[in-house]
């Protein structure tokens, strides 16, 4: 309504739910999508791997609990009253380079970036050359963030250590000392030193407005768990070194202060954003029990597992998305892996646009001048709540189990990671989880990005996984074959009828078989014929048929004769698998993508 009392939409009338379904199944059932006893809600509803429904249309009928208010618990509209209007987001950008130098950190300083984070010890800068580093930085006005793994005390004391010798008063002192020895276990299976966070707490007293601990929930993610498994246990590690701080004697209140949780934020930028609020809900709800009313402290990072090593620039635009994601879900800080992360150490030109696409997102978007930008809808609200309620009951498991620490010892936390890998790689198997790039529209001629190798991250707990990993190892083997006999593995397409016939899915078969590295020449616009006659001047011994439904009819059976005769091993179809055709196997819209490409490299002989 306007101010003179005038309504919009007065001379509209109100659409009904049921209107929304009759006009969507008229259009499903033209392509043969809907049977007319099945509601189109339930044919276009997916689900999370933490099996929440997401439906295809919200309205008020699907309203969640209040969010509350920014600046309130409990906290899911943001941890500050005005968001992050005022300055922006922290823009927090990631070193771990050996030789790293202070000129490299200096040039993110000087160009958007507000805060380090710097991964030392032995997968990444030596302790000793912390004070090299940041011999240029002033402390006072870049924040550092440690990530020493099970060196944390000696990377701390010698980051104080810096601190005091550039006279920064103790008040000024801000960033935090990064101690995660449960992340650390999560990572490698070492037993974490508790005690040891506790002195640290001790001996940062006198720090006002220093952080000591990272809940790091990255090793979560990175094994390939669900958003909700996250959550769940970063709340219960929160909650350990909760225990840990109040038994050594610091109020909850004191305790919550020191520690700053590190979350993933994806491509899926919905997921990022209800999966921060939910965080924050959750939290807020741990402090109402214990007594204290400390917001959480949130740093989101752009997900190491949704990067790839092939076609590696597409990375930027699944940063973009992340980074998105992480800034409207109210993050603290925000970090943008560079786009070649997958591959080695990131060059200045990668890091330049891992920043940039931050200063864009606020400088020239202005994303951050709007406090909770997805409050109030209803979708966002009622999946941060679904969202909640899964790693609370997943949270509260890991606690009967006798907390974080005995789940990750007892394998717990591990089984329940694993079996929702094995769902994802089966949804990444048959492409209903396509990757750009990899499992779609991949480039057979993409120059390699080479970069120098990055230390060897700690190992020995949970696994590390990326969604792309397995159609980079056939891309791999491809390359391999290439190098050593100067072809290609390779499947023709034996087209059939003119061009308009055959094309749709000629384009779908070369996209699935380009993502195994594989060669795909064709026939051109052929007849059974000439289809096999081209297919013996190929070279390859595979050959997949590919026309229209009414070409199958009338000429499939002479076509598979046809190639056979010339000497094809494997004759597959592209379409629905049928009897009416005697062929070796079928590609079509939701096969087994990877298991279809590893038996041709298995039939072809390309070694692993």
């Amino acid at each position: 309504m306007t101010s003179d009392g005038l309504v919009l939409a007065g001379e509209h009338p109100a659409a009904t739910r049921e209107q929304w379904r009759e006009l969507v199944a008229g259009v499903l059932r033209k392509s043969g999508a809907v049977p007319d006893d099945q509601a189109v809600e339930a044919l276009l509803a997916s689900r999370t791997y933490d099996g929440i429904e997401i439906a295809p249309l919200y309205t008020a009928d699907d309203a969640a609990p209040g969010a509350g208010l920014p600046g309130l618990p409990p906290y899911t509209r943001g941890a500050r009253p005005d968001g992050h209007v005022r300055g922006g987001w922290d823009v927090r950008q990631r070193h771990a380079d050996p030789a790293t130098t202070g000129a490299a950190v200096l040039a993110d300083l000087e160009n958007g970036v507000t805060s380090l984070w710097l991964v030392a010890g032995a997968s990444g800068i030596p302790v000793g050359r912390i004070a090299d580093v940041l011999a240029d930085v002033h402390l006072d006005l870049a924040p550092v963030t440690l990530d020493a793994g099970a060196e944390f005390a000696d990377a701390a004391a010698e980051l104080l250590r810096v601190h005091a010798e550039k006279g920064v008063p103790a008040a000024e002192t801000r960033g935090s000392l990064g101690a995660d020895p449960i992340g650390h276990q999560a990572r490698t299976a070492a037993d974490p030193d508790l005690a040891a966070v506790a002195a640290l707490a001790a001996d940062a007293a006198e720090y006002p407005n220093l952080r000591v601990i990272t809940v790091d929930g990255l090793p979560y993610h990175d094994a390939g768990g669900s958003d909700a498994q996250e959550l769940g246990a970063a709340v219960a590690a929160g909650v350990a070194y909760l225990r840990v701080l109040t038994d050594a004697g610091l109020d909850a209140a004191h305790a919550a202060r020191l520690l700053e949780f590190r979350f993933a934020a994806t491509a899926d930028q919905f997921l990022t954003i209800a999966k921060l609020r939910a965080a924050r809900r959750l939290w807020a709800r741990v402090a109402e029990v214990s007594g204290f009313a400390v917001p959480q402290r949130q740093h989101a990072v752009t997900a190491t597992a949704m990067l790839s090593r092939r076609d590696p620039w597409v990375n930027m635009l699944r940063a973009t998305l992340g980074c998105f994601g992480a800034g409207v879900g109210g993050a603290d800080a925000v970090t943008v892996l560079p786009f070649d992360a997958a591959i080695g150490l990131p060059d200045a030109f990668a890091r330049r646009i891992a920043r940039n696409t931050q200063s864009v997102l606020l400088e020239e978007s202005r994303l951050a001048g709007v406090i909770d930008p997805a409050g109030g809808s209803w979708y966002v609200e009622r999946l941060t709540d679904d969202l909640a309620r899964a790693a609370w009951a997943w949270f509260t498991e890991i606690e009967r189990a006798g907390g974080i620490v005995s789940a990750l010892r007892s394998g717990l936390v591990a089984d329940r990671l694993a079996a929702t890998w094995a769902a994802r790689q089966d949804n990444l198997a048959h492409r209903r989880d396509a990757l750009t790039g990899v499992s779609e529209f991949p480039n057979l001629a993409e120059k390699p990005v080479e970069r120098a190798p990055a230390p060897a991250a700690p190992s020995g707990g949970l696994p590390v996984h990326r969604y792309a990993e397995d159609f980079e190892d056939l891309r791999d083997r491809a390359d391999r074959a290439l190098a050593a006999t100067g072809a290609r593995p390779r499947v023709f397409l034996a087209t059939l009828g003119p061009v308009a016939a055959h094309t749709a899915r000629a384009t779908f078969a070369a996209n699935l078989f380009q993502a195994g590295g594989i060669e795909t020449p064709d026939a051109g616009a052929a007849d059974a014929a000439t289809a096999a006659e081209r297919f013996a001047a190929s070279g390859a011994r595979i050959a997949c048929l590919c026309a229209s439904d009414r070409i199958y009819a009338e000429h499939a059976a002479d076509a598979i004769a046809a190639l056979r005769a010339a000497g094809a091993s494997t004759v597959l179809l592209a379409g629905k698998p049928s009897d009416e055709y005697e062929v070796d196997g079928f590609v079509f819209t939701g096969c087994d993508a990877l298991g279809v490409l590893r038996r041709i490299h298995d039939d072809l002989g390309v070694s692993a």
